[in-house]
């Protein structure tokens, strides 16, 4: 099964809001220092708007983002910096890059929308081809346990954000989660208060424990390193809000 791309990356219209309501946070301190520390050459798999990846480019470092997206990708290459990057639009799992890397990372819980088992495998197995010996393959995944979808419904106050070119924009989820699979389906909504406008647009995500993690990494030749729960580096625990992890590849 091939996971089909979620319509809000896919849309331009809607990717060009991502930004408004997701910008520089920890996890990208966490993505940053890891890189600078490992060294590049950096592949960021699921670059979206590749504000990192820019970030990171400016230091000096090669770094190539692949998303599969064409409004994410449309984002990142007009964006300041962004001919410091090589872009490459691209599937995680149909990566062939012909070079190692040094640190591969996938951020903004992008693993999460690579919602078939079978998918998630050759994505990570992907990486692993592409990793150099004593290289890291670095992604995050939200806690299952912390039902952090409940969270996601009309009844939330929305978010909110502003900019010279949309005015106000409003951010707002309906969902629907199904205990069985680990899916949730969120219907997302942008509302234009200043003009009345309302943009639609959806995605799926997977969420997955810890053990199912370790079981994709192993299928795919990957073994993790190091499990941590926040953004400054504390160990994961049962009620943490992230499951991050720093994976290399098994010793053949």
């Amino acid at each position: 099964m091939t996971t089909p791309i979620d319509e809000v990356f896919a849309r331009h219209d809607i990717a060009a809001l991502y930004d408004l309501f997701n910008p520089w946070a920890p996890s990208d301190d966490f993505y940053f220092g890891r890189a600078r520390a490992d060294g590049g050459p950096v592949l960021d798999v699921g670059c979206g708007t590749g504000m990192l990846a820019c970030a990171i480019a400016q230091t000096g470092l090669a770094v190539t983002g692949a998303d599969p997206a064409a409004g994410m990708l449309a984002v990142a290459r007009s964006r300041p910096g962004g001919d410091t990057v090589r872009w490459v639009h691209a599937r995680a799992q149909e990566l062939d890059l012909g070079q190692p890397f040094a640190t591969i990372y996938m951020t903004g819980h992008a693993f999460q929308a690579i919602v078939d088992d079978d998918d998630a495998v050759a994505a990570l197995a992907a990486m692993a081809r592409h990793l150099e010996a004593d290289g890291s393959v670095i992604f995050e995944s939200r806690n299952p346990a912390r039902e952090e979808w409940r969270d996601w419904t009309p009844a939330a106050p929305p978010d909110e954000a502003s900019s010279p070119t949309f005015g106000r924009v409003l951010e707002s989820y309906d969902t629907r989660y199904d205990h069985d699979s680990g899916i949730a389906e969120l219907t997302h909504f942008y509302d234009f208060p200043d003009t009345g406008r309302r943009l639609t647009g959806s995605s799926r995500l997977r969420f997955r424990s810890r053990a199912r993690l370790a079981d994709l990494l192993a299928a795919a030749g990957l073994a993790a390193r190091e499990w941590l729960g926040d953004w400054s580096g504390g160990s994961c625990e049962a009620a943490s809000k992230e499951i991050i992890v720093v994976a290399g590849r098994l010793a053949p």
